[in-house]
């Protein structure tokens, strides 16, 4: 006996006529529990995707609150939804679209006291987040929990989506065991996106849903699909599971504090600059404000953003001192932590105005 009711059948009929699908993979679809960690450019489609096809219970997760920044690529929300928590805006869209499904909202952030209780209660989990501590947190509750992950990213113009963690398949940790350093891989935030390409990606990634609930074959586990849509190149690469790096048991620390060790960054004053410029002037003075924050601060100085100094290492004297500011300082601290920590300089200063 089929548990799809008349309207549903008529709803979904043109995946049901998939041999693939049938009336019995609908039925899965709709006993399927999926939840989306992130409510952003890739979590909008994953979650517009998913409620159309109706699996049947949807958890949303996100902590963030609708900004105009986002509605370029967030194409779930509009102006009507600004300020609105981005779940809770989420689930009353998604409900006009499908009101068959269970959504669950998760107005918090993810982290390692509320992870594995969260995740949980789902059978499969979208990783559709923009930052590595979440990303291993994902990967490595669904290895605790023996989940399945879809993950994606972006970046730009160019996108890449794997399954982790499938049938014991490889992890995260089993193609990068250790995450780039915060500095080192600059956000979509701060290097930018295109809308259409996290469409893209969430598309893909709803797809790799589909294919796990319906246990179909060719699911990226074990394969990290990568697209550069600017030239419009694609490649598969392949990688096997670590067993020494999938042996997780326990939740770890996911936040890099080194980034804000305000101790080991030694202050300096405009007076104090000013005698060490006066013995070499030579002395660089970085900027590493916005270049709309462009007040003069009284120096000539090289003004390169914070996420691209690893980019521009070749501007930073191993030997000269090398004097950072920023207006907060923040940045700063950031910065000299990184430089100290990856390449050992210990000839850094903060300028404080």
């Amino acid at each position: 006996m089929t548990i799809l009711s008349k309207e549903e059948s008529n709803r979904y009929i043109q995946q049901i006529r998939l041999p693939e699908i049938g009336i019995t993979g609908q039925e899965k679809i709709k006993k399927s529990s999926v939840l989306v960690i992130g409510t952003g450019g890739l979590g909008c489609p994953v979650l517009q995707y998913l409620t159309a096809a109706g699996v049947g219970s949807i958890g949303i997760m996100d902590n963030d609150w609708v900004d105009e920044s986002n509605l370029h690529r967030q194409i779930l929300f509009n102006v009507n939804d600004l300020s609105k928590p981005k779940p809770l805006a989420a689930k009353e869209k998604l409900q006009l679209l499908n009101p068959n499904v269970e959504f669950k909202i998760h107005f918090s952030r993810l982290n390692k006291n509320n992870a594995l209780e969260i995740l949980s209660q789902y059978d499969i989990i979208v990783d559709c987040t923009d930052n590595f501590p979440s990303r291993y947190l994902i990967n490595d509750s669904c290895v605790i929990l023996d989940k399945p992950d879809v993950y994606g990213a972006i970046q730009k113009f160019s996108g890449q989506v794997m399954v982790l963690n499938y049938k014991s398949g490889p992890t995260l940790r089993c193609i990068y065991p250790q995450p780039p350093h915060p500095l080192e891989i600059p956000s979509c935030e701060e290097s930018g996106v295109i809308g259409s390409v996290t469409g893209l990606i969430g598309a893909l990634q709803a797809t790799e849903v589909f294919k796990i609930i319906l246990d179909l074959g060719g699911i990226l586990s074990g394969k990290l699909f990568m697209i550069d849509t600017l030239n419009f190149n694609t490649q598969v690469s392949s990688f096997v599971r670590n067993p020494e790096f999938s042996k997780i048991t326990e939740l770890g620390e996911y936040e890099d504090v080194s980034l804000c060790n305000t101790q080991s960054v030694r202050e300096i004053s405009a007076d104090d600059l000013n005698k060490m410029l006066s013995i070499n002037p030579g002395i660089r003075v970085i900027d590493l404000r916005d270049k709309e924050d462009n007040e003069d601060i009284g120096y000539e100085t090289i003004m390169i953003p914070h996420f691209e100094i690893n980019s521009m290492i070749n501007l930073i004297s191993a030997t000269d001192p090398v004097v950072f500011y920023c207006r907060s300082g923040s940045r700063t601290v950031s910065v000299i932590n990184y430089l100290q920590e990856v390449y050992k300089m210990d000839n850094l200063y903060s300028l404080m105005i």
